[in-house]
Parts: C-alpha cells; sequence; structure tokens
C-alpha cells in the first residue's frame, strides 16, 4: 500500500502519467524541481492527499474547480509553475489546510473569489509575483491561525482594512507594490499586530509624507522594516527610535531630507542600514559609527517565517545570511568621511558613493578587514589612495572614480585587480591602465612588506637563480606527470587584454596548469581567468571563507571552473606554494574536489576546482525555502553522507602523508548536479600561514564544528574531523544548524545527545523526514554520528569504521526500496 510518493530533484519530464490519479490511497505526493509539464485535472481523484508539492515544474492550465474535494489537504505548493486563471471557489473547502504556496505563476482574477474564512487552520499564505486584481479580501482577516502573509506585486490596490488586527499570530507579512496609498492610516493600522518581527511594504505610498507622529507605535518587536521606493517626503521619523530590536532597516528610494538622527545609535540591534538615494544632507554622524551590530560578527538567533527575497536568484531565510551593509549613498552628506568607522570591523559593504564628502580616505578603513564592498565614488575626495588598503583581502568591488585624488593607481596586491573604471574622473592619478601614466619619480603603490621583500632578495635572487628555476620545473613535471597531459606556458603578450588589466601585463609572468580538458588545448593565461570572471566581479561569488573569496568562471569552451582567490597575504612564496599545490594535486578521489590547476599571478594566488552545479549542503539544508521543493529527502541524505565519508576516508586513510582536513562542515561538502558528495577545501593550510610549521586549533575550524578538545589548545587531529564530520550526520538527520538559531536552545551536539539519554531519538529526527518509512535507517545513522561526537576523542571510531557502517546502512535501504517496489 503506497502511501507516499516522492521524486524531487531528478530532471523528471513530461506529464504526471494516468495510473497515478489512481492511486488513491495516496497522502503525500512530492514532485518538486524537475521539468513536469501539463494540467492538474485528475490531482482531485486523490482524495486521500495531505500534501501537494509540485513546485518548480512547468504546469500549466488552471487549479480544477475540482480540488475543493481533497478535504485531507494541508499544504499544497505549486510555486514556480506557468499555472494561470482564477482561484478556484471550491478552495475554500479544503478546510485543513495550512500553507498555500502559489507564488511566481500567472494567476489573476480577484481573490474575494475564495472564501478564507473556512480557512481556520491556514498559517502561511503566500501568493507573491502574481497578476490578482482588485482589493484584499476582507476573509483573509478571519484566518486568526495566519502567521506569514504575503500577497506582494500583484494588481492589488486600495486601502489596508482595520480588520488586520484580528491576525493577531501574525509576525510576517508583505505587502511590496500592491498600490497601497495612506500611509499614515496603515500604519497605525498595523501597529496593532503587536506580534509582526517582518514588516514589507515598499513601492507603495507613491509621493506620501513620511508620517513623523509620535503616535505610530505598536511594532516593538519588529525586526525588519521596508518602505523602500515610494519617493516619500519629509525626514527620518523620530518613531523608527522605539523599534529597538530592528535589526535590518530599508529606506532607500524615497526623497527623505534632513540630517541622519544621532538616536540611531540607539537601535542596538541594527546591523543592515540602507537609506541610499534620498536628499539626507549634514555630516555622517558619529552615532553611526557607534553601531554594536556593525562592530560584532554576532547575528541574533532569528528566521524568517518565509524567506526574504532581494531578487528573483538569491532568497534568505535567516538575517545572518545578510551581509552586514552601511548604505549612505546617493545622498548630499558633507564633511569628511569619520576615521572612527574603522570600528564598524564587521561590516562587508560599505557605500558612500555620489555625497559631497571631501578630505582625505582614512587609513583606519583598513580596519575593516570582512570588507567585500566599497565604494567611494563620486564624492570631493582628495590625497592618496591609501597602500594599506591592498590588505582588504576580500574586497570583491572597490570604486573611487569621480573624486580628486592624487598619486599613483596600486600595480599589484588586491587593488591591482580592478579595471581603469573603479578609478576614472581623477585627474591627478596616474598609472598603466589610466590615460596618465605615472614619470620614473612616482613609486607605484605597494605594500611595505612587499618593498623589504624585494630588498632583502634581490641580491640573493641573481645568485639563486638557476638552482630556484630547476626546481620550478621540477615540481611543474610532476603535475604533468598526474594528469598525463602535456602543458605549456602561453608565449608572448596577449593581445585580447581584458579590461583592467595593466598595458604592461605579459601572461609569462602568470602559469596556469590545467588538463587538457579544460580549456583549449589544456592552455590557459591569467588574461582568461580574468575574462571568464569579468575580472573577478562580484556578481561571479560563489563562497566566501577564511581562505578567501570563490568565483564562478565560464572558460571559452563554455565549460564552467570555480576559481577561488587566496588571500593575498597569508600565502607561502611563490616556490613553497608551487611544491605544495603540486603535492596536493596528487590527491585524487571520486569524492574529493577535483583540482585543475592553479595560477601565480604577481602576489595573488589562484586555485582552479571543478564547478558543483548544486553548490553546498549547507545552502540545501539551511538556506533554502522551507517549502519540499527544495527538500532532500533521506535516500539523497544517505548518499551525501556516504560519499563525503568516503572522500574523507581517503586524505585520511589513503594520501601519503595524511591530510587533515581541519574545517570539516557542511559548506565545505559540496554537490554536483547529480547530488554526488565531494569535500573541498582539504589541504588548503599548508598553501597559507606560511610562519607556522604546523597548523593549531587557534587557526582552524568553524563554531559549531569545533572538538571540545581544541579548546585545550591541542594540534588538529585525524579525530577531531572524525568529530567534525559527526556534527554533519547530526544536520542531515535533524535539519537542524550546529549552533541555535530555532528552537533549540542548545548548540545540535548537547541537544542530540541529551535527547538520545532520555529515549527521545525519534524526536531529533527532521519533521520532513518522519513517517516516510526510513526511521530505521535514519537512528542506525543517529548512533554512528553520536559515537564520532564522543567527548573523548579515543573512543570516536575511524573513517574507515563510518564508512563501513554507512554502506551497510545503505545495502539495507537499497533492499527495502526493492521489497517497497514490488
Amino acid at each position: 500500500m503506497m502511501t507516499s510518493l516522492s521524486a524531487g530533484h531528478n530532471n523528471l519530464s513530461g506529464t504526471l502519467p494516468d495510473v497515478l490519479h489512481n492511486a488513491t490511497l495516496l497522502e503525500h505526493l512530492s514532485f518538486p524541481n524537475n521539468q513536469l509539464k501539463g494540467s492538474l485535472s485528475g490531482i482531485s481523484k486523490l482524495r486521500n492527499l495531505v500534501t501537494l508539492d509540485l513546485g518548480r515544474n512547468e504546469f500549466s492550465g488552471n487549479i480544477p474547480d475540482s480540488i475543493g474535494e481533497l478535504k485531507r489537504l494541508e499544504e499544497i505548493h505549486l510555486d514556480y509553475n506557468d499555472i494561470s486563471g482564477e482561484l478556484p471557489s471550491t478552495l475554500s473547502s479544503c478546510t485543513s489546510l495550512v500553507t498555500i504556496d502559489l507564488k511566481n505563476n500567472k494567476f489573476n482574477g480577484a481573490l474575494t473569489r475564495v472564501n478564507f474564512s473556512t480557512l481556520t487552520n491556514l498559517k502561511t499564505l503566500d501568493l507573491v509575483w502574481n497578476n490578482f486584481t482588485g482589493t484584499i479580501p476582507e476573509s483573509i482577516y478571519s484566518c486568526s491561525n495566519l502567521t506569514a502573509l504575503r500577497l506582494s506585486s500583484n494588481g492589488l490596490h486600495g486601502q489596508l482594512s482595520e480588520k488586520i488586527d484580528n491576525l493577531k499570530s501574525l509576525s510576517f507579512l508583505s505587502l511590496v507594490n500592491i498600490s497601497l496609498t495612506n500611509i499614515t492610516s496603515s500604519l497605525q493600522i498595523l501597529g496593532n499586530c503587536r506580534n509582526l518581527t517582518t514588516l514589507l511594504i515598499g513601492f507603495n505610498f507613491m509621493h506620501e509624507a513620511m508620517p513623523e507622529d509620535d503616535a505610530i507605535d505598536g511594532f516593538e518587536n519588529l525586526k525588519v522594516f521596508s518602505i523602500n521606493d515610494c519617493s516619500l517626503s519629509g525626514k527620518i521619523p523620530p518613531w523608527l527610535s522605539k523599534l529597538t530590536n530592528l535589526e535590518m532597516l530599508f529606506l532607500y528610494n524615497n526623497q527623505l531630507t534632513g540630517p541622519i538622527p544621532d538616536w540611531i545609535s540607539n537601535l542596538n540591534s541594527l546591523f543592515y542600514i540602507d537609506i541610499s538615494n534620498n536628499s539626507l544632507t549634514g555630516e555622517i554622524p558619529m552615532a553611526l559609527v557607534e553601531m554594536p551590530m556593525l562592530k560584532t560578527n554576532s547575528v541574533p538567533p532569528k528566521v524568517f517565517e518565509i524567506p526574504v527575497y532581494t531578487s528573483p536568484s538569491l532568497l534568505y531565510r535567516m538575517p545572518g545570511a545578510f551581509p552586514k551593509v552601511l548604505n549612505l549613498s546617493i545622498n548630499n552628506l558633507t564633511g569628511v568621511i569619520p576615521k572612527e568607522i574603522g570600528q564598524l570591523k564587521a561590516l562587508l559593504s560599505l557605500s558612500l558613493s555620489t555625497n559631497k564628502l571631501s578630505g582625505e580616505i582614512p587609513e583606519a578603513i583598513c580596519n575593516l578587514t570582512n570588507l567585500q564592498v566599497l565604494d567611494l565614488s563620486s564624492n570631493n575626495l582628495t590625497g592618496k589612495i591609501p597602500a594599506a588598503l591592498n590588505d582588504l583581502h576580500f574586497l570583491s568591488k572597490f570604486n573611487v572614480s569621480n573624486n580628486d585624488l592624487e598619486g599613483s593607481v596600486p600595480t599589484v596586491g588586491q587593488l591591482s585587480t580592478f579595471p581603469h573604471s573603479s578609478f576614472d574622473g581623477n585627474p591627478k592619478l596616474c598609472g598603466p591602465i589610466l590615460v596618465n601614466h605615472c614619470d620614473s619619480a612616482e613609486a607605484p603603490l605597494t605594500s611595505n612588506k612587499r618593498r623589504n621583500k624585494t630588498a632583502i632578495f634581490a641580491p640573493a635572487f641573481g645568485v639563486f637563480f638557476g638552482g630556484v628555476a630547476i626546481l620550478f620545473l621540477l615540481a611543474r613535471l610532476l603535475f604533468f606527470f598526474r594528469i598525463k597531459s602535456f602543458m605549456t606556458r602561453s608565449r608572448g603578450n596577449n593581445k585580447d587584454v581584458t579590461e583592467g588589466m595593466p598595458s604592461n601585463f605579459n601572461s609569462e609572468q602568470s602559469l596556469v596548469m590545467v588538463s587538457r580538458s579544460k580549456g583549449e588545448n589544456g592552455r590557459l593565461t591569467f588574461t582568461d581567468l580574468v575574462k571568464a570572471t569579468n575580472n573577478f566581479d562580484k556578481e561571479n561569488i560563489i563562497g566566501c571563507g577564511g581562505y578567501g573569496l570563490v568565483y564562478k568562471a565560464e572558460l571559452p569552451d563554455g565549460s564552467k571552473v570555480a576559481i577561488k582567490k587566496l588571500n593575498n597575504e597569508m600565502c607561502l612564496v611563490d616556490r613553497e606554494f608551487s611544491a605544495e599545490v603540486d603535492a596536493l594535486s596528487m590527491a585524487q578521489h571520486d569524492n574529493l574536489v577535483p583540482l585543475w590547476g592553479y595560477c601565480i599571478q604577481g602576489n595573488s594566488r589562484f586555485l582552479i576546482y571543478s564547478y558543483m552545479e548544486n553548490g553546498s549542503l549547507d545552502d540545501w539544508l539551511h538556506n533554502r525555502d522551507d517549502d519540499t521543493s527544495t527538500f532532500l529527502d533521506w535516500p539523497m541524505r544517505l548518499k551525501i553522507a556516504q560519499g563525503a565519508s568516503q572522500g574523507l576516508s581517503y586524505i585520511h586513510d589513503v594520501c601519503k602523508p595524511h591530510i587533515v582536513h581541519r574545517d570539516i562542515k557542511s559548506s565545505n561538502i559540496l554537490l554536483d548536479k547529480e547530488f554526488k558528495a565531494y569535500i573541498a577545501d582539504f589541504g588548503l593550510s599548508r598553501l597559507v600561514f606560511p610562519n607556522k610549521t604546523h597548523v593549531t586549533t587557534e587557526l582552524v575550524g568553524t563554531l559549531g564544528y569545533i572538538p571540545p578538545e581544541y579548546g585545550q589548545g591541542w594540534v588538529a587531529t585525524l579525530r577531531g574531523d572524525i568529530y567534525s564530520f559527526g556534527v554533519v550526520l547530526l544536520e542531515l538527520l535533524t535539519g537542524q544548524r550546529p549552533v541555535p538559531i530555532s528552537f533549540v536552545s542548545k548548540e545540535l551536539v548537547q541537544w542530540v545527545l541529551e535527547m538520545r539519554s532520555e529515549g527521545k531519538q525519534i524526536e531529533v529526527l527532521d519533521s520532513t523526514l518522519r513517517g516516510t518509512g526510513y526511521e530505521e535507517q535514519m537512528l542506525k545513522v543517529l548512533e554512528v554520528a553520536c559515537q564520532c561526537v564522543n567527548h573523548n576523542p579515543s573512543m570516536r571510531p575511524k573513517i574507515q569504521e563510518v564508512v563501513s557502517c554507512l554502506d551497510s546502512i545503505d545495502a539495507n535501504l537499497r533492499i527495502q526500496n526493492s521489497v517497497n517496489i514490488e
């Protein structure tokens, strides 16, 4: 008797077979993320259906009127399809509904056709990105259990009804771009929804005045507030100062005037501030540089009820997934950039462009070591570009154009990778990529470390040149032998140079080694990498970690690779780096991310890996929509665990010398298009920290994965990797992060061990996996995971024992599946 059928993420095509509609005992039908098409006309025959998930397919036509016959239906996910027409009024008969997710389709007509008041169990209603018209139906306000409501980007209009305060449980409300009017009345009404934590009402109230009345009240629990793109006039209102729990504030693209208020520093939880494209005046207040959450990397534990979208390709379910941002661009701010801005060490993005700021770029900005975006363009800044900006190793976007800066543009280091457009519009700047070339007396911007190193080693370089060259070539011969492919270095200058490359760039200065299957005849130059990443544009960033940024790159032949740009100042010198990479390239296994090559260009180091289409395990478990369209079922999770364990077994037992990974975590387990698991970032610690004879635990690990013994200052060990892998297994089993973010008040390991000791193992399993018939296998894997996270390192199993256990469980699973099919 089949009650559940799940086949998501399998590239299935065609239509649903007619025979499926005869499975009248079916309770759960889940085919998300495929390429299925056709109509939904036969679905109503499945009278016992509880869950229907056909999201992210290509279904078309209407929802049939017969949908009302599914009296047991609790969840319906038809998001990201091409379904059109009006919602059938019979949907009101599905009185068990808890979740309705129809986002991103072509629905139209009035929502008033449906009597939502009969859906008393409804908790989530998501209709964003459709073509519904008319007003918000008042029957929605009778859904007293509703916690998340999103009606954004439809053709709705009108004013909010006072009846919305009947939704006492509502915590997430998104009404963006539905032509709402009367902002003052709307805010007064919404203030009665005391449980609201997320309120998104941008693209409404066009050209109205921002209310400054202190009577606006009731938003004490609000954490995310967006009222952007409304062309509102007035000032930043003082009633915002009462939102003491606010974490994210979006006021951009309005017409607000006046200064940035000093009370903003009282919003102690605020870490994302975008007030760009207004007409704000005055200086950058000291209150802004005193923001506590912009000084620390901690993020409050909060999960959005449904993801907050910033673009069609990006979604965020947690505030922690958002970068810490300060965006004051496109205003009329004056004065200097305060040096105290260097205190905001947690900032990832700082944009002060298109203002009237003057003075020099403060050296203190160099203290913002996490910064990925720095935009100071279109101001009146003077002086030189601080050389220490080269120490911002994660910087992927940099712009100081259209100022009055002087001196030379950097020719080495991080800043040298940016195009001339980042420096244009400064007549007194000179450099090889600009119209003005520096005269011989103008010293290029380089770090003191690099100048000293050159001064010390220049005489010795001539003496040892021959020996170094021989060693250099021998190291590469080892690499040639490994990939069994003839490699060659590009000769001469590449005339088709990408924008932003110095005019004196010579491809002989760099060396990229790849297998013949990557790139034409196995020949690539640094210029090819620059072109493939659009000059390492931030839009191509697909990962960020302690070792550097990872970029997606498309090569001339259409193939894709991932390029890891290592932190410059952390790397070994050229010869040692090359030798270590050549040694690492010998580590080849089906479950290790293949290293295709590397590049040394100036003082920059790049590693070239295979591109993994499905990203990281962390992304699939934690950063995706809660509906089953992005669901990993148990067989897929077990397959991922097996593959990752086999990759770890290879670097622990087969590689000579053995490799301690030091940072096993779900974000370092990558998935290809078939969801095969690959271990990433193995051995990278050998390429950095050149002053360390060994890498101690103070330099490795990620919170939640670090073994308890590392707190005693131990050197990283194989047994430490086992502990971290055990945490990954617990993530696969529970769906929870290693550190608490929602209902789990303790770290994952502690919580699971306590529940196990109380005989409540079944309660720790991911709720989406329970009732699927795989509980026995999951509990066996849970026992393996608990052995791995034993606080006594000597009691943990070796990785080969873990592999054997997982293989045995998988064999039993295959037997069970074959029986079920019969």
